[in-house]
């Protein structure tokens, strides 16, 4: 007769070889996932899906001692899960403007973090690069929290085929750099990105420091150390400094606490999550009185609230204008297929720009 320890083995081993089928079974599934996030440029990590599975799940188990064990489990398969993707993300090539170190690498680098990060020389050319099929993905600034809007990638959104498929915030901290052995007296010159220049003009002007412009932050710090120079200072990330050998002279100069930069991720095709619950627009209106007034009334009849609302000049027609609108909700909808076929009739040109987690920190 068999002992009850014999008994509880043979289960156990019987239960083992389950999961290890159902295990595999999963991560098959997990490599259609990633297939699914790699398309539509969407990263590895969705915080609200996976809250969701495991609250879900973890309704399953009655038994309260168990069930914080299961809960375990299921954050243990998620990271597992996760991890998984992460390694087949390696293939993953992601666009971004500028070299190494600049805040648009940082930005890729923790979206997509074990992706191969493809450096372009402006906004544009990391555009083509998915257009072209030479990436998977762009990220792109869209707007900074002091300066404002980054015009250029809003105008090659409107202008060209990409979607948005995700919009994520990072803090920016602005710092003075300067050569190893150089102190903040002897910087009599420095040199940034307009928008990092834009962000410590308070700064900038207190000490009287001449301002160049370079395409991007880390270009600017690469400038200061292979110029040697005690009297030229960069403003870039702590990040970069390491990088480029430069030493942190004086940190956070930005003249405002609160300095966040929103990057966009671009790709060919558009995603549909449920994590993505908020949507962009973007219209021209007929050149005729009460034109913008009669748009912006269709979004509110259908009940969508707008977060946002910009004007941008039309490159081909002097003093004419097209708009950026946010709105908190997806267009999937019944009200949101009536909303979009209205406003069509009030604007010459309507473009669904794509979906995105609001508020979400990288």
């Amino acid at each position: 007769m068999a002992s009850k320890l014999e008994e509880a083995r043979k289960i156990i081993n019987e239960a083992d070889a389950q999961m290890a089928e159902l295990f595999i079974r999963r991560m098959k599934a997990v490599e259609m996932v990633y297939e699914h996030k790699k398309e539509f440029g969407l990263p590895v990590l969705d915080q609200k899906r996976e809250d969701a599975v495991i609250e879900k799940n973890a309704a399953l188990v009655e038994d309260q001692v168990l069930k914080s064990y299961y809960i375990d489990f299921l954050k243990q398969m998620m990271t597992i899960s996760r991890t998984y993707q992460y390694r087949m993300q390696s293939g993953l090539k992601v666009a971004y403007s500028g070299v190494e170190g600049a805040f648009a690498h940082i930005a890729a680098g923790r979206i997509f973090p074990e992706s191969t990060m493809i450096p372009c020389r402006d906004f544009k050319a990391a555009y083509d690069s998915v257009v072209n099929g030479e990436s998977d993905a762009a990220v792109l600034p869209i707007e900074n929290s002091y300066a404002g809007e980054v015009g250029q990638t809003i105008d090659l959104i409107f202008s060209g085929g990409l979607f948005i498929n995700g919009i994520y915030e990072l803090e920016i901290h602005q710092n003075l750099l300067g050569i190893p052995g150089a102190s903040v007296s002897d910087i009599k010159k420095v040199i940034s990105h307009p928008q990092a220049l834009a962000q410590c003009h308070d700064y900038i002007e207190m000490r009287g420091l001449d301002a160049e412009q370079a395409t991007n932050t880390a270009v600017a710090a690469k400038m200061v150390a292979d110029a040697n120079d005690k009297s030229l200072g960069a403003i870039a990330s702590a990040e970069t400094a390491e990088l480029y050998g430069l030493s942190i002279l004086e940190a956070n100069i930005n003249t405002s606490g609160e300095n966040t930069t929103r990057f966009a991720v671009l790709s060919k095709v558009k995603a549909n999550s449920p994590a993505l619950s908020s949507s962009i627009l973007m219209f021209t209106v007929k050149h005729e009185a009460g034109s913008l007034a009669n748009a912006i009334s269709i979004i509110g009849k259908y009940g969508y609230n707008m977060t946002a609302l910009r004007s941008r000049p039309l490159k081909k027609h002097s003093w004419q204008y097209y708009f950026y609108i946010e709105i908190d909700s997806t267009l999937d909808t019944e009200d949101g297929q009536k909303m979009l076929e209205e406003l069509s009739r009030v604007c010459d040109k309507l473009k669904v720009c794509g979906t995105f987690a609001p508020h979400a920190e990288i």
